[in-house]
Protein backbone atom coordinates (compact mmCIF):
# COMPACT_ATOMS: atom_id res chain seq x y z
CA UNK A 1 0.00 0.00 0.00
CA UNK A 2 2.82 2.22 0.60
CA UNK A 3 4.21 1.30 -2.91
CA UNK A 4 0.70 1.84 -4.67
CA UNK A 5 0.89 5.76 -2.70
CA UNK A 6 4.52 6.11 -4.71
CA UNK A 7 3.75 5.29 -7.89
CA UNK A 8 1.69 8.72 -9.02
CA UNK A 9 5.24 10.42 -7.71
CA UNK A 10 7.03 8.12 -10.00
CA UNK A 11 8.78 6.84 -6.66
CA UNK A 12 11.26 3.67 -7.04
CA UNK A 13 11.16 1.25 -4.51
CA UNK A 14 13.57 -1.62 -4.09
CA UNK A 15 11.59 -4.17 -1.06
CA UNK A 16 13.83 -6.56 1.34
CA UNK A 17 11.08 -9.75 1.74
CA UNK A 18 11.09 -12.76 3.69
CA UNK A 19 9.41 -14.79 0.99
CA UNK A 20 8.54 -13.62 -2.87
CA UNK A 21 5.03 -14.76 -1.56
CA UNK A 22 4.86 -11.65 1.02
CA UNK A 23 2.44 -8.81 -0.02
CA UNK A 24 4.73 -5.97 -1.03
CA UNK A 25 6.65 -8.82 -2.83
CA UNK A 26 4.20 -9.17 -5.16
CA UNK A 27 3.55 -5.90 -6.63
CA UNK A 28 7.13 -4.40 -6.23
CA UNK A 29 9.34 -4.54 -9.37
CA UNK A 30 12.82 -4.71 -7.73
CA UNK A 31 12.26 -7.72 -4.44
CA UNK A 32 15.60 -9.18 -2.45
CA UNK A 33 14.74 -12.03 -0.56
CA UNK A 34 16.98 -12.16 2.14
CA UNK A 35 16.77 -12.27 6.33
CA UNK A 36 16.24 -8.46 7.83
CA UNK A 37 18.19 -9.66 11.08
CA UNK A 38 21.53 -10.59 8.84
CA UNK A 39 23.55 -7.44 9.06
CA UNK A 40 25.35 -8.53 5.52
CA UNK A 41 22.44 -8.71 4.13
CA UNK A 42 20.76 -5.36 4.95
CA UNK A 43 23.81 -4.02 3.82
CA UNK A 44 24.25 -5.61 0.19
CA UNK A 45 20.36 -4.46 0.37
CA UNK A 46 21.17 -1.03 1.24
CA UNK A 47 23.56 -0.12 -1.62
CA UNK A 48 21.52 2.00 -4.15
CA UNK A 49 19.02 3.56 -2.09
CA UNK A 50 18.15 6.35 -1.41
CA UNK A 51 16.44 6.03 2.01
CA UNK A 52 15.26 3.14 4.37
CA UNK A 53 12.37 2.98 6.01
CA UNK A 54 10.22 0.26 7.26
CA UNK A 55 6.91 -1.90 7.24
CA UNK A 56 7.50 -3.57 11.00
CA UNK A 57 9.56 -2.64 13.82
CA UNK A 58 11.91 -5.36 14.00
CA UNK A 59 14.60 -5.02 12.60
CA UNK A 60 17.52 -5.13 14.73
CA UNK A 61 18.43 -1.69 16.21
CA UNK A 62 21.89 -2.09 16.15
CA UNK A 63 21.87 -2.90 12.63
CA UNK A 64 20.26 -0.01 11.60
CA UNK A 65 22.88 2.24 13.55
CA UNK A 66 25.47 0.38 10.77
CA UNK A 67 23.64 1.36 8.25
CA UNK A 68 23.56 5.52 9.72
CA UNK A 69 27.47 4.55 10.14
CA UNK A 70 27.76 3.51 6.47
CA UNK A 71 25.80 6.44 5.33
CA UNK A 72 22.52 5.31 4.59
CA UNK A 73 19.45 7.36 5.68
CA UNK A 74 16.96 5.31 7.67
CA UNK A 75 13.86 6.69 8.39
CA UNK A 76 12.58 6.49 11.32
CA UNK A 77 16.30 6.62 12.89
CA UNK A 78 17.28 4.00 15.20
CA UNK A 79 17.24 6.48 17.92
CA UNK A 80 13.41 7.01 17.53
CA UNK A 81 12.32 3.05 16.25
CA UNK A 82 13.94 1.82 19.41
CA UNK A 83 10.55 3.34 21.50
CA UNK A 84 8.38 1.40 18.78
CA UNK A 85 10.86 -1.88 19.63
CA UNK A 86 10.84 -1.85 23.12
CA UNK A 87 8.31 -1.06 25.52
CA UNK A 88 10.15 -0.78 28.60
CA UNK A 89 12.65 2.00 26.77
CA UNK A 90 9.29 3.74 25.77
CA UNK A 91 7.52 3.86 28.82
CA UNK A 92 10.93 5.36 30.10
CA UNK A 93 11.33 8.06 27.59
CA UNK A 94 7.60 8.91 27.53
CA UNK A 95 7.42 9.08 31.26
CA UNK A 96 10.55 11.65 31.47
CA UNK A 97 8.56 13.69 28.42
CA UNK A 98 5.72 14.30 30.71
CA UNK A 99 3.56 12.00 28.72
CA UNK A 100 0.35 10.20 30.62
CA UNK A 101 1.08 6.58 30.08
CA UNK A 102 -0.61 3.68 32.89
CA UNK A 103 1.20 3.18 36.02
CA UNK A 104 4.14 0.45 35.15
CA UNK A 105 7.82 -0.28 35.82
CA UNK A 106 10.09 -3.71 34.79
CA UNK A 107 9.47 -6.73 36.62
CA UNK A 108 11.97 -9.58 37.97
CA UNK A 109 9.99 -12.85 38.31
CA UNK A 110 5.99 -13.53 39.68
CA UNK A 111 7.02 -12.45 42.87
CA UNK A 112 8.02 -9.30 41.59
CA UNK A 113 4.77 -9.33 39.50
CA UNK A 114 2.82 -9.66 42.87
CA UNK A 115 4.72 -6.51 44.80
CA UNK A 116 4.00 -4.54 41.69
CA UNK A 117 -0.01 -5.81 42.06
CA UNK A 118 -0.19 -4.50 45.70
CA UNK A 119 1.77 -0.85 44.43
CA UNK A 120 -1.62 -0.23 41.78
CA UNK A 121 -4.18 -1.29 43.60
CA UNK A 122 -4.07 -5.22 43.29
CA UNK A 123 -4.65 -8.23 40.72
CA UNK A 124 -5.41 -8.12 37.77
CA UNK A 125 -2.13 -6.48 35.90
CA UNK A 126 -0.90 -6.59 32.51
CA UNK A 127 2.47 -8.05 31.45
CA UNK A 128 4.04 -7.72 28.23
CA UNK A 129 7.69 -8.90 26.85
CA UNK A 130 9.15 -5.41 26.09
CA UNK A 131 10.09 -6.79 22.39
CA UNK A 132 8.55 -8.82 19.84
CA UNK A 133 4.63 -8.50 20.82
CA UNK A 134 2.11 -7.66 17.58
CA UNK A 135 -1.72 -7.82 17.60
CA UNK A 136 -2.12 -9.61 21.14
CA UNK A 137 1.25 -11.34 20.78
CA UNK A 138 3.83 -11.18 24.00
CA UNK A 139 0.52 -9.68 25.98
CA UNK A 140 -0.67 -11.16 29.43
CA UNK A 141 -3.73 -10.47 31.79
CA UNK A 142 -3.23 -12.08 34.58
CA UNK A 143 -4.85 -12.29 38.03
CA UNK A 144 -2.70 -13.74 40.73
CA UNK A 145 1.58 -14.12 40.77
CA UNK A 146 0.84 -18.20 39.88
CA UNK A 147 -0.60 -17.30 36.28
CA UNK A 148 2.20 -14.76 36.14
CA UNK A 149 4.69 -17.34 34.87
CA UNK A 150 4.70 -17.67 31.11
CA UNK A 151 5.61 -14.38 30.30
CA UNK A 152 9.08 -14.89 31.75
CA UNK A 153 9.85 -18.08 29.75
CA UNK A 154 10.59 -15.44 26.50
CA UNK A 155 13.88 -14.92 28.33
CA UNK A 156 13.59 -11.04 27.06
CA UNK A 157 12.49 -8.23 29.77
CA UNK A 158 9.08 -8.26 31.33
CA UNK A 159 6.94 -5.09 31.52
CA UNK A 160 4.46 -4.74 34.41
CA UNK A 161 1.67 -2.52 33.89
CA UNK A 162 -1.48 -1.55 35.44
CA UNK A 163 -4.88 -3.03 34.21
CA UNK A 164 -6.40 0.61 33.13
CA UNK A 165 -10.14 0.96 33.07
CA UNK A 166 -11.11 2.31 29.90
CA UNK A 167 -13.84 3.35 28.32
CA UNK A 168 -12.48 2.40 24.66
CA UNK A 169 -9.14 2.41 22.78
CA UNK A 170 -8.40 5.35 20.78
CA UNK A 171 -5.46 6.31 17.89
CA UNK A 172 -3.99 9.71 17.20
CA UNK A 173 -1.78 9.60 13.67
CA UNK A 174 0.51 12.10 12.86
CA UNK A 175 3.20 12.31 10.12
CA UNK A 176 6.45 14.23 10.87
CA UNK A 177 9.52 15.17 7.67
CA UNK A 178 12.56 15.70 8.90
CA UNK A 179 12.89 19.49 9.00
CA UNK A 180 10.08 19.30 11.45
CA UNK A 181 6.84 19.38 9.54
CA UNK A 182 4.01 17.38 10.97
CA UNK A 183 0.17 16.88 10.87
CA UNK A 184 -2.49 15.40 12.26
CA UNK A 185 -5.42 13.82 11.21
CA UNK A 186 -8.85 13.33 13.16
CA UNK A 187 -8.29 10.44 16.52
CA UNK A 188 -9.83 7.46 15.63
CA UNK A 189 -11.49 4.82 17.70
CA UNK A 190 -10.07 1.46 17.35
CA UNK A 191 -12.64 -1.70 18.64
CA UNK A 192 -10.42 -4.90 19.37
CA UNK A 193 -11.68 -8.11 19.36
CA UNK A 194 -9.53 -10.87 20.92
CA UNK A 195 -6.57 -8.49 20.82
CA UNK A 196 -6.93 -7.81 17.14
CA UNK A 197 -7.75 -4.66 15.58
CA UNK A 198 -11.89 -5.28 14.01
CA UNK A 199 -13.09 -1.95 13.35
CA UNK A 200 -11.99 1.69 13.03
CA UNK A 201 -14.19 4.69 13.26
CA UNK A 202 -12.62 8.04 11.92
CA UNK A 203 -13.46 10.92 13.65
CA UNK A 204 -14.23 8.88 17.21
CA UNK A 205 -17.82 9.14 17.99
CA UNK A 206 -18.69 11.52 20.70
CA UNK A 207 -15.36 12.57 21.45
CA UNK A 208 -14.92 15.79 23.32
CA UNK A 209 -13.29 18.24 20.92
CA UNK A 210 -10.59 19.38 24.10
CA UNK A 211 -9.95 15.59 24.56
CA UNK A 212 -9.46 15.04 21.10
CA UNK A 213 -7.07 18.02 20.24
CA UNK A 214 -5.23 16.70 23.55
CA UNK A 215 -4.75 13.17 22.55
CA UNK A 216 -3.61 15.19 18.74
CA UNK A 217 -0.97 17.11 20.65
CA UNK A 218 0.77 14.50 22.53
CA UNK A 219 0.94 12.53 18.89
CA UNK A 220 2.99 15.61 18.01
CA UNK A 221 4.72 15.96 21.02
CA UNK A 222 5.83 12.46 21.00
CA UNK A 223 6.85 12.49 17.30
CA UNK A 224 8.85 15.83 17.81
CA UNK A 225 10.44 14.37 21.39
CA UNK A 226 11.42 11.38 19.86
CA UNK A 227 12.77 12.70 16.49
CA UNK A 228 10.55 10.62 14.27
CA UNK A 229 10.30 10.47 10.86
CA UNK A 230 7.32 9.23 8.93
CA UNK A 231 3.92 7.91 10.09
CA UNK A 232 3.25 7.68 13.62
CA UNK A 233 0.17 5.79 15.49
CA UNK A 234 -0.25 6.61 18.97
CA UNK A 235 -2.38 4.24 20.68
CA UNK A 236 -4.60 5.05 23.56
CA UNK A 237 -6.83 4.44 26.49
CA UNK A 238 -9.66 6.62 27.13
CA UNK A 239 -10.53 6.57 30.59
CA UNK A 240 -13.79 6.38 32.52
CA UNK A 241 -12.67 9.85 34.33
CA UNK A 242 -12.12 11.75 30.83
CA UNK A 243 -8.18 11.35 30.28
CA UNK A 244 -5.89 9.69 27.89
CA UNK A 245 -2.57 7.41 28.39
CA UNK A 246 -0.67 5.93 25.84
CA UNK A 247 -0.97 2.55 25.53
CA UNK A 248 1.71 1.37 22.22
CA UNK A 249 3.69 3.21 19.78
CA UNK A 250 3.69 2.30 15.89
CA UNK A 251 6.11 3.86 13.44
CA UNK A 252 4.88 3.33 10.25
CA UNK A 253 2.18 3.14 8.35
CA UNK A 254 -0.73 1.66 10.70
CA UNK A 255 -3.96 -0.11 10.98
CA UNK A 256 -5.59 2.24 12.55
CA UNK A 257 -4.61 4.73 9.88
CA UNK A 258 -5.69 2.55 6.93
CA UNK A 259 -9.46 4.37 7.01
CA UNK A 260 -6.89 7.46 5.01
CA UNK A 261 -6.92 5.46 2.00
CA UNK A 262 -10.17 6.50 0.85
CA UNK A 263 -11.40 8.98 3.41
CA UNK A 264 -8.63 11.56 3.53
CA UNK A 265 -7.26 14.22 1.31
CA UNK A 266 -4.00 12.52 1.58
CA UNK A 267 -3.40 9.32 3.19
CA UNK A 268 -1.12 7.74 5.71
CA UNK A 269 0.48 6.06 3.08
CA UNK A 270 1.15 8.60 0.63
CA UNK A 271 2.28 11.16 3.87
CA UNK A 272 5.06 8.63 5.04
CA UNK A 273 6.19 8.52 1.32
CA UNK A 274 6.18 12.07 1.57
CA UNK A 275 7.76 12.55 4.84
CA UNK A 276 11.19 9.74 4.66
CA UNK A 277 11.52 11.67 1.36
CA UNK A 278 11.22 15.26 3.31
CA UNK A 279 8.93 16.14 0.18
CA UNK A 280 5.78 19.00 1.54
CA UNK A 281 3.15 17.07 3.52
CA UNK A 282 -0.45 16.61 2.22
CA UNK A 283 -3.67 17.46 3.45
CA UNK A 284 -5.27 15.18 6.38
CA UNK A 285 -8.42 16.18 6.57
CA UNK A 286 -11.55 13.48 5.76
CA UNK A 287 -13.46 13.82 2.75
CA UNK A 288 -16.74 13.24 4.41
CA UNK A 289 -18.13 13.19 7.84
CA UNK A 290 -17.71 9.41 9.07
CA UNK A 291 -15.46 6.83 7.79
CA UNK A 292 -15.38 3.23 8.64
CA UNK A 293 -12.09 0.61 8.08
CA UNK A 294 -13.21 -3.07 8.93
CA UNK A 295 -10.39 -5.35 8.63
CA UNK A 296 -11.43 -8.63 6.72
CA UNK A 297 -10.14 -11.53 8.59
CA UNK A 298 -9.66 -14.83 6.92
CA UNK A 299 -12.55 -17.76 7.52
CA UNK A 300 -13.24 -21.41 7.31
CA UNK A 301 -12.91 -21.03 3.41
CA UNK A 302 -10.04 -20.19 1.10
CA UNK A 303 -11.85 -18.41 -2.26
CA UNK A 304 -12.80 -14.63 -0.66
CA UNK A 305 -12.94 -13.22 -4.20
CA UNK A 306 -16.34 -14.86 -5.41
CA UNK A 307 -17.79 -12.58 -2.44
CA UNK A 308 -16.32 -9.72 -4.82
CA UNK A 309 -19.81 -10.18 -6.90
CA UNK A 310 -22.43 -9.68 -3.64
CA UNK A 311 -20.14 -6.56 -1.71
CA UNK A 312 -20.02 -4.80 -5.04
CA UNK A 313 -23.39 -5.10 -5.70
CA UNK A 314 -24.96 -4.51 -2.83
CA UNK A 315 -22.59 -1.62 -1.90
CA UNK A 316 -20.89 0.70 -4.89
CA UNK A 317 -19.64 2.64 -2.87
CA UNK A 318 -17.40 0.31 -0.83
CA UNK A 319 -13.69 0.03 -1.23
CA UNK A 320 -11.69 -3.12 -1.00
CA UNK A 321 -8.42 -3.96 -0.03
CA UNK A 322 -6.86 -7.19 -0.17
CA UNK A 323 -3.49 -7.97 0.94
CA UNK A 324 -2.89 -11.31 -1.19
CA UNK A 325 -2.00 -13.59 1.22
CA UNK A 326 -2.99 -17.46 1.88
CA UNK A 327 -6.21 -17.26 3.54
CA UNK A 328 -6.17 -18.50 7.46
CA UNK A 329 -8.79 -18.46 10.28
CA UNK A 330 -8.17 -15.06 12.08
CA UNK A 331 -5.31 -13.94 9.61
CA UNK A 332 -5.78 -9.99 8.87
CA UNK A 333 -6.15 -10.57 5.06
CA UNK A 334 -7.54 -7.55 3.95
CA UNK A 335 -9.79 -4.39 4.89
CA UNK A 336 -12.72 -2.68 3.35
CA UNK A 337 -13.69 1.47 3.42
CA UNK A 338 -16.53 2.65 3.67
CA UNK A 339 -17.46 6.83 4.31
CA UNK A 340 -20.56 8.84 3.94
CA UNK A 341 -23.02 10.93 6.24
CA UNK A 342 -24.95 8.74 8.10
CA UNK A 343 -22.79 7.00 10.98
CA UNK A 344 -25.14 3.99 11.79
CA UNK A 345 -25.56 3.29 7.80
CA UNK A 346 -21.01 3.87 7.31
CA UNK A 347 -20.51 1.34 10.10
CA UNK A 348 -23.39 -1.06 9.02
CA UNK A 349 -22.14 -1.36 5.40
CA UNK A 350 -18.23 -1.88 6.19
CA UNK A 351 -19.46 -4.79 8.90
CA UNK A 352 -21.83 -6.10 6.43
CA UNK A 353 -19.28 -6.40 3.89
CA UNK A 354 -16.06 -7.51 6.17
CA UNK A 355 -18.28 -10.14 7.34
CA UNK A 356 -19.06 -11.61 3.63
CA UNK A 357 -15.85 -11.79 2.50
CA UNK A 358 -15.17 -13.28 5.62
CA UNK A 359 -18.01 -15.86 5.47
CA UNK A 360 -19.82 -14.97 8.84
CA UNK A 361 -22.46 -13.44 6.90
CA UNK A 362 -24.16 -15.19 3.66
CA UNK A 363 -26.70 -12.92 2.53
Amino acid sequence: MTHEAGIPLGIKFKLLSDTPQDSAAQVVNDVVVGDYRDLETLRAFARGCDVITFDHEHVPTEHLRALEADGIPVRPGPDALVHAQDKGVMRRRLTEIGVPCPRHRIVEDPADVERFAHEVGGFPVVLKTVRGGYDGKGVWVVRDAAAAQEPFRAGVPVLAEEKVDFVRELAANVVRSPHGQAVSYPVVESVQVDGVCDTVIAPAPDLPEELSAHAQQLALTIAKELGVVGHLAVELFETRDGRVLVNELAMRPHNSGHWTQDGAVTSQFANHVRAVLDLPLGDPRPRAPWTVMANVLGGDYPDMYAAYLHCMARDPGLKIHMYGKDVKPGRKVGHVNTYGDDLDDVLERARHAAGYLRGTITE
